[in-house]
């Protein structure tokens, strides 16, 4: 038995979930745009209400570690930190990448077997951080920045069926002309995912350091000079 409060924050969506053992009872999202440093906080203390008004103790903190938003994983972290110092409870670290996945093995049924899961998410141009994944989430490709052109994922794809989802995928769709390339729309990572990812975390004691604990940036911030308007 569990209760694990979720934060994710790695891309413009910003989700909030609360699950009891791998079950969300509650979850909160906003997909305006960068929001979190407003939205964030206030996200968590109303799961954290909701949890005590329902007289359950939170056992956990989970966080999506990245890739993604520099800014934005910077603001989960820190929250998610804030919350298990606060609370004196551990802290548990869920791959982004590997999050994204969830939904694709919930809701898509029909995917082969044999198939392999490719998470993207958006960097500059035509650069993605991407992972691939056997259906057991077992990496086949670690995390890595791709510049995709039409060779990138030629070998995998030669061998085995890929879907290729996520906010970074759609710029994709004309350069992997790959006939065992598959394309999943409108795949975001989400607080409410994460839940079967902590719960096995938490059943294995995998809990990070809190005080050490950094985002898994993949890239480091690069800061950019506004151009002047004249």
């Amino acid at each position: 038995m569990s209760c694990i409060l979720h934060i994710e924050t790695s891309t413009d969506v910003c989700s909030v979930a609360v699950s009891e053992d791998a079950q969300v009872i509650f979850e909160q999202e906003n997909r305006d745009g960068h929001n979190h440093a407003t939205l964030l906080a206030p996200y968590v203390r109303d799961a954290l209400s909701f949890a005590d008004s329902h007289a359950i103790p939170v056992d956990a903190v989970a966080v999506s570690s990245g890739p993604g938003s520099y800014t934005g994983l910077r603001i989960g972290v820190s929250e998610a930190k804030g919350v298990a110092y606060g609370l004196n409870i551990p802290l548990i670290e869920i791959p982004t990448l590997k999050l994204m996945c969830v939904p694709i093995l919930l809701y898509h049924e029909d995917i082969e077997d044999d198939a392999l899961l490719c998470p993207m998410i958006d960097a500059r141009r035509m650069e993605v951080y991407a992972a691939v994944y056997n259906r057991a989430l077992r990496p086949v490709r670690d995390v890595q920045a791709d510049i995709v052109t039409e060779e990138t994922y030629r070998e995998l794809l030669d061998k085995h069926i890929i879907y290729f989802f996520g906010n970074g995928s759609a710029k994709c769709k004309d350069v992997i002309c790959h006939p065992n390339a598959r394309f999943i729309d409108d795949i975001v990572p989400l607080a409410k995912h994460m839940a079967p990812l902590a719960e096995m975390a938490h059943a294995r004691g995998e809990f990070v350091d809190t005080a050490y604990f950094e985002p898994f940036y993949l890239k480091e911030f690069q800061a950019t000079v506004a151009k002047r308007p004249f």
